[in-house]
């Protein structure tokens, strides 16, 4: 038993990295080089699929390098497609070695075209329900499942190939990644404000209308209460109709 399992170690490691690891055994060449290919163009599929506007800054030969360095280094978990994108995320963040030459934002485009991913996938545990705009004060409201708020040093939503920022903005990127009502994958820019007001409900969902806008008035006493509250409230209506603000359900 113990030499199958060294047997199937060598024949794992040969196939990751076949440059540094000699072939098992007596195992025909032919045969191992189908392999070889079979297994690392499926994850440089699956990478590629996962991060579109990722693959389109680099030439071939670099992201072949990259996405060899990844099957070599990093041992994923799963075979699905979805926790692929998010193992090898895992691996720029943590495994990859950075050099003088990366681009500044690659993290962070990385994580954004995940996000968007996930919450392409993602399975509502609660099914919160839409509102209408007659119920929105009455109700107990709660971030949907499906929308995720984002801070970036980078406008990762702008990123191309013809667009590749060199320097971070001044302050942050606020956004919100979200599944709208034909269940395609939509962003919106957001202010400080709002991202705020997300914040609050996220970290107490079931909040009434009237406590929300509370709430925000309260942490931004910079500002007039008038101007606080007209403008959470034109941001709630509209978050309620993209269906990112929703209502809780018992």
């Amino acid at each position: 038993m113990q030499d199958f399992q060294q047997t199937q170690y060598q024949f794992i490691a040969h196939i990751k990295d076949p440059e540094n690891n000699p072939l098992p055994g007596d195992i025909e060449e032919r045969r191992l080089a189908i392999y070889r290919e079979l297994f690392f163009n499926n994850i440089h599929g699956f990478v590629s699929s996962g991060f579109p506007v990722l693959r389109t800054l680099f030439n071939d030969y670099d992201w072949r390098v990259m996405v060899r360095d990844f099957f070599i280094k990093h041992d994923c978990q799963s075979p699905y497609f979805i926790d692929i994108a998010k193992e090898f995320l895992d691996y720029l963040i943590n495994e990859r070695q950075s050099s003088e030459q990366d681009l500044p934002f690659l993290v962070e485009l990385a994580h954004y075209e995940w996000v968007e991913l996930d919450v392409s996938v993602r399975k509502e545990a609660h099914h919160y329900p839409w509102l209408d705009t007659d119920s929105i004060e009455a109700s107990a409201l709660v971030l949907s499942e499906t929308a995720w708020p984002l801070s970036y040093s980078f406008p990762v939503h702008q990123i191309s190939s013809d667009f590749m920022p060199t320097e971070a903005v001044p302050g942050s990127v606020s956004l919100i990644v979200y599944r709208d009502d034909e269940e395609e994958v939509q962003f919106m820019l957001i202010n400080g404000v709002t991202a705020l007001l997300l914040q609050v409900l996220a970290s107490n969902p079931g909040m009434q209308f009237d406590t929300l806008v509370e709430a925000l008035v309260t942490q931004l006493p910079q500002f007039e209460q008038q101007q606080i509250t007209q403008g959470a409230t034109e941001v709630i209506y509209k978050l309620v109709g993209k269906g990112i603000i929703r209502g809780l359900t018992a």
